[in-house]
């Protein structure tokens, strides 16, 4: 696995490729992520490297989490996340990761929180076909049957249907990273990713299989 960072979903606007053709892309504010632990095998059983990102105040950290970034002279941070790497050396404690460890074109997976929608029917929820439609006919909307009306005589757990739709962690895989501003550490990649704007993000190298 690749280290990826921790970012902020800005917004989605427009962009033109060379043929004109205007593209959607997400802007996202990727970084610049603290080296806040850097983690081996003699230490702690496996090789990974834990990035901070998103200040925040002191008074909002309890005792033991200023301690830790201390240790790597880290700056306060809200948000603390480890990417497990083969090889750790590259990284040293106290160091930092920015938008520039992506390139354009690189194909990438967006992880984040999707916006919540509250509750929701089984057409919006699950994608439900709607029942007819004609006069008389009374499950415009409805599910359906949910269950034997006989042994088992019950619905069973995980059944779609109508209930809070949204507010869970979403990976939108595969985008394609149309542009990158090292200077603003700004990353503008294909299409939508979960949550609103000023969402945490984090933004990984896409595992890709026979190239594809």
């Amino acid at each position: 696995m690749s280290i990826g960072i921790l970012g902020t979903k800005v917004g989605m606007t427009q962009i033109f490729d060379q043929a004109g053709k205007a593209v959607p892309v997400t802007v996202i504010e990727a970084g610049p992520c603290h080296i806040t632990q850097v983690k081996t095998e003699a230490t702690d059983g496996y090789t990974a490297v834990q990035l901070g990102y998103g200040a925040i105040k002191e008074k909002n950290l309890s005792q033991p989490e200023k301690g830790h970034l201390a240790k790597s002279s880290a700056p306060f941070v809200r948000h603390l996340h480890e990417y497990r790497l083969a090889d750790v050396s590259a990284y040293e404690l106290g160091g930092s990761v920015k938008a520039d460890i992506f390139t354009e074109g690189q194909i990438v997976d967006v992880t984040g929180t999707s916006i919540g929608k509250g509750f929701a029917g089984y057409q919006k929820r699950h994608n439900f076909a709607r029942g007819p439609m004609s006069h008389g006919s009374k499950n415009h909307r409805q599910p359906g049957s949910t269950g034997a009306g006989t042994t088992p005589g019950r619905t069973y757990p995980g059944k779609k249907m109508a209930g809070r739709l949204g507010g869970t962690q979403t990976t939108s895989k595969k985008l394609t990273v149309i542009r990158v501003d090292s200077d603003r550490n700004l990353i503008l990649v294909k299409g939508t990713v979960p949550g609103k704007s000023g969402a945490l993000v984090n933004i990984i190298p896409a595992r890709l299989v026979g190239g594809k």
